[in-house]
């Protein structure tokens, strides 16, 4: 049985653990929180090392990347460089393939009416490929990153434009505490509802669940969800605040979705090559494996 750990910046709250099979291999995939605490995610990796065939690194990204340009952030090159033997990922690899796929499958295979849509992203440069996706399907697009992760009210409406700005913030960014520019531990837990008239605007809310929640607002009636990394107290929130239909780029996994590090984790140790694997490659496996989106009408 191969053995893929998630060990996440995130809440210990949301641990999960769950045996699958994957063509006929049996996985044990596991998802350990730190709530916060970047020297346990260290030693967790370092205990980990050869033990698992595979480490998903959650909470935490170990690039931003704006088109072709990756940015590495500090605080997470730390944490995957004690690991040795075993591969660590952070779900880049399916961002940047799955999640432009799912949206042209919800375009094209489920018939869903993106074009013309206004779209708010809370942040482009960890889901780049999702917003260029979401862009080439016509929807109409507010990128949130200045927003949502440095609370700075300018919302960014083009690529290019994120590009520019990425060129110029992203060296200096990347190098900060990463808990400065995205909630990691029990802060995950904290609903700020800022930023409302963004919400209210889009007809569709993409992009890292933890800043969807962490800004959301109370009334989201009539909303899509364009996300992952649900537990299922999650769902039942949305559902309160009126959400019309989510859709979650990973499959269910024992009733919940896991996030794309993980999933990632499970394709590399799947392949057995010890390493991120191209994109072309992460779809070919998930054709294989059938996976689809996720669409649940919550109303």
């Amino acid at each position: 049985m191969k053995r893929v750990v998630g060990i996440s910046l995130g809440s210990s709250r949301r641990d999960h653990r769950a045996e699958v099979e994957l063509l006929g291999e049996r996985f044990l995939v596991e998802r350990r929180g730190t709530d916060g605490d970047m020297e346990r995610a260290v030693a967790l990796v370092r205990e980990l090392d050869g033990e698992a065939d595979a480490i998903g690194l959650g909470g935490i990204d170990l690039y931003l990347q704006v088109r072709n340009r990756r940015y590495p952030v500090r605080d997470a090159a730390r944490i995957a460089a004690a690991a040795r033997r075993t591969p660590v990922v952070d779900g880049n690899g399916l961002k940047n393939s799955l999640e432009p796929w799912v949206v042209s499958y919800l375009q094209h295979e489920l018939g869903m009416e993106l074009r013309g849509k206004r779209a708010l992203m809370v942040a482009a440069v960890d889901r780049f490929g999702m917003a260029e996706a979401l862009h080439a399907a016509g929807c109409q697009l507010i990128m949130g990153d200045l927003i949502f992760a440095l609370n700075i009210p300018i919302p960014l409406r083009s690529l290019k434009v994120l590009e520019w700005v990425g060129s110029l913030a992203l060296p200096i960014i990347t190098r900060l505490p990463f808990k400065v520019l995205y909630p990691t531990g029990s802060e995950q837990e904290v609903v700020q509802s800022r930023h409302r008239r963004y919400f209210d605007w889009a007809d569709i809310i993409a992009g890292d669940f933890h800043l969807i929640r962490r800004n959301m607002p109370d009334d989201l009636t009539g909303k899509t969800i364009l996300t992952n990394t649900l537990v299922a107290h999650d769902i039942d929130e949305l559902r309160r605040r009126g959400v019309r239909r989510l859709i979650t780029t990973t499959p269910e996994l024992e009733g919940r979705s896991f996030g794309t590090n993980v999933l990632e984790a499970m394709l590399v140790a799947l392949a057995g090559e010890g390493r991120e694997l191209p994109a072309a490659r992460y779809l070919e496996l998930l054709q294989r494996l059938s996976f689809r989106p996720r669409v649940v009408d919550l109303v």
